[in-house]
């Protein structure tokens, strides 16, 4: 029985049927593991938050984009002026008296005239459109929920028409999907709420707001928000479920260089606090990527989306130095960080302090009260805090790291934090050296490394095997990609995380990274997931990375299989690895082994030790030529998956170019 295996359902099922049974006790020959090994990090680049996983469908829908954004000309962008039925009216951006001085743009609508339905036979009305992040696409039948902020400046009570529309050309109607009517009151603003239903299918949608009344009136914090969303909480679903599949064990977030300031100096750093109250009061952010975040996704929609797909939440919080980026980009790296004074840094302590209370105190506290107010009365049980990203191991950043982490540490002894070993995480690097260095005199539970490299990188070099094994201090290698998203590149990094499965007692964490990129606004190649407004394309990466997430465990055992007729003299000895991993929480084992080379290979597999072994199994493959590449044109590769027999002792044959995985139930 075989069948592709899309977001792993066969795989997901299995497991939560073995969750139930008994935890086991491993066999002898094993090592113990982190069972953490696999996670997500999420950094809003290339458009992964709005037009993304934020599945809010306006663009600008708060008229805060800014010249200096990169997409951006001011207020108005992604938005334009309409005047069916010969309506007259103009428009203009304000700041008197907003909704919140956090978000202290609105748009006025000055309607001066407006085509009657008895005089004009097509649309009418005065008013402004939104054509979302590349148009809109909505299903038929399908619900949204619209809101808008608005009041009434001047003149008699205004009808506001909201018609969900396909364009159908220059000098014609537009086809109607969907509408509703709200009338607007008063010169107060007034949260106003209605829900459209699509009667079309459409990939061009678009908003249009239509005011069928003279005066002035404002409107702000625009939103069409899809009913269907991942657990009711407005994250795009079938970009969640995709995450979902992955079955990460964490989340790391927001950042990446957007977590101090990137490009554009400290003062563009990410405060937690400006994103976890009512979305009307959120301060929006120029991106370190060069375009604008609205923080409709903030740190509670973060945490809540971890607690919905059961992560552990890792949030990371700067310590007062700059992204080395800043201020004339890489280039200037060794010039230019900006540095937070250190009678300015306690401001800093605040912020990470007071985000452990608001994750984990209860109603009394103060900042647990905001998050109790945001709906989330039962604390969420924060457990790990990541102090810096990627600074450069100075002076400077050593000062205020250790200040930082001390007072974390004095107040908060459970809280495991996690550092960073700088930009480059190899041997010869200084800020690598420095990175460890620190840890070490701080006896700092995690370190976070990164690197991007050519997929002869994770071929090649098997790193952790000499990490000593006496270090207090773990690794999280937080991100990592090979520089290709072919399914060559796919078995190097699968041959990596083999490798850093045998060394799961130094490696406590990963995480591939960037996670996404939309379709039109990539800022970095390549990425795990990519997308557009209809679906997620899934990289020969992404399959790997669900392999693994999907075959967790917590033992180790390395000489359980045996690859043969491997010829070391072409260097094919290193393009071959393989684990065993038994979970003894669900009696799951795993077999896993890559072949890189382009021959067949036979693997012994003795799994004696094991008991209880049940006589069929699963069987996952990822296989085909290797420079193949899903993108958005084909998706060539994707798991097979096949039930099997198994027993004890075994022979495998391992495909050219093949990762293969076995679940065996114990």
């Amino acid at each position: 029985m075989k069948k592709h295996l899309f977001f792993g359902a066969v795989l997901l099922a299995s497991t939560l049927g073995a969750s139930a049974q008994k935890k086991m006790s491993a066999p002898s020959g094993g090592k113990q593991i982190s069972d953490e090994l696999i996670g997500i990090f999420f950094e809003d680049i290339s458009s992964s938050a709005d037009g993304g996983l934020n599945a809010d469908l306006i663009q600008n829908g708060s008229f805060e984009y800014s010249p200096s954004d990169r997409d951006g000309w001011g207020p108005g962008s992604f938005w334009r002026t309409i005047r069916p039925g010969h309506s007259l009216g103009f428009i203009e951006a304000k700041q008197q008296n907003p909704i919140h001085p956090n978000n202290p743009n609105y748009m006025r609508l000055n309607i001066e005239r407006v085509g009657h339905y008895y005089d004009y036979a097509g649309w009418t009305g005065f008013g402004i459109q939104n054509d979302g992040f590349d148009n809109m696409s909505v299903k038929a039948g399908a619900k949204y929920d619209f809101s808008i902020f608005c009041r009434n400046v001047e003149g008699e009570d205004k009808d506001l028409r909201i018609c969900l529309v396909e364009p159908t050309g220059w000098g014609k109607d537009p086809k109607l999907l969907g509408e509703a009517t709200i009338k607007v009151s008063g010169n107060d603003w007034k949260k106003y709420e209605c829900t459209i239903t699509s009667a079309e299918d459409s990939k061009t949608a678009v908003l249009q707001l239509l005011a069928l009344n003279t005066g002035v009136m404002d409107v702000d914090v625009v939103s069409l928000m899809p009913q269907d969303t991942y657990k009711g909480h407005g994250i795009r679903k079938d970009l969640a479920e995709a995450l979902e599949a992955l079955h990460p064990k964490f989340m790391r977030f927001p950042g990446g260089c957007v977590v101090h300031g990137g490009g554009d100096g400290f003062w563009n750093t990410y405060r937690w606090k400006t994103t976890v109250g009512p979305k009307e009061q959120r301060k929006h952010l120029k991106n370190t990527w060069g375009y604008h975040q609205s923080m409709e996704i903030g740190y509670f929609e973060y945490f809540q989306f971890c607690e919905d797909m059961g992560m552990q939440p890792v949030p990371i919080l700067p310590c007062g130095v700059s992204c080395q980026g800043t201020n004339g980009g890489w280039g200037m790296k060794n010039h230019a960080q900006d540095v937070v004074p250190m009678e300015e840094m306690d401001e800093w302590v605040a912020e990470a302090l007071d985000l452990i209370e608001w994750a984990n105190g209860d109603v009394n506290t103060k900042w647990g009260k905001v998050r109790a107010e945001a709906g989330h009365p039962a604390p969420f049980n924060l457990k790990y805090l990541g102090l810096g990203n990627e600074e450069k191991i100075s002076p400077e950043f050593e000062e205020r790291f250790k200040y930082i982490y001390d007072k974390v540490k004095a107040a908060h002894p459970e809280i495991i934090v996690v550092g960073t070993a700088g930009p480059g995480s190899h041997a010869d690097n200084p800020d690598f050296i420095n990175g460890w260095r620190l840890a070490e005199e701080t006896q700092l539970p995690i370190l976070d490394e990164h690197y991007y490299e050519p997929r002869e990188y994770f071929m090649k070099t098997r790193q952790y095997d000499s990490y000593p094994r006496n270090r207090k201090t773990k690794v999280y290698l937080g991100e990592y990609a090979a520089k290709d998203k072919k399914l060559i590149d796919a078995l190097a990094e699968a041959l990596y995380l083999l490798h850093v499965e045998r060394n799961g007692d130094v490696v406590c964490m990963t995480s591939y990274a960037p996670l996404f990129a939309r379709k039109n606004a990539t800022n970095w190649n390549p990425d795990l997931i990519y997308y557009d407004n209809d679906r997620p394309f899934l990289t020969c990466s992404y399959y790997v990375q669900q392999m693994f997430g999907q075959s967790s465990g917590n033992y180790y055992y390395g000489n359980c299989v045996t690859i043969e007729n491997q010829d070391k003299s072409e260097g094919e000895g290193m393009l071959q690895e393989q684990s065993v991993i038994l979970n003894t929480k669900t009696r799951e084992l795993f077999v896993k082994v890559c072949n890189a080379t382009a021959n067949t290979k036979t693997a012994k597999v003795n799994l004696s030790r094991f008991k209880g072994i049940k006589p069929q199994a699963t069987k996952v493959t990822l296989q085909g030529n290797p420079e193949d590449e899903n993108n958005f044109d084909a998706q060539p590769i994707a798991p097979v998956t096949e039930t099997i027999n198994v027993k004890k002792n075994m022979t495998l044959e391992l495909a050219p170019y093949s990762f293969t995985m076995i679940k065996i139930q114990l």
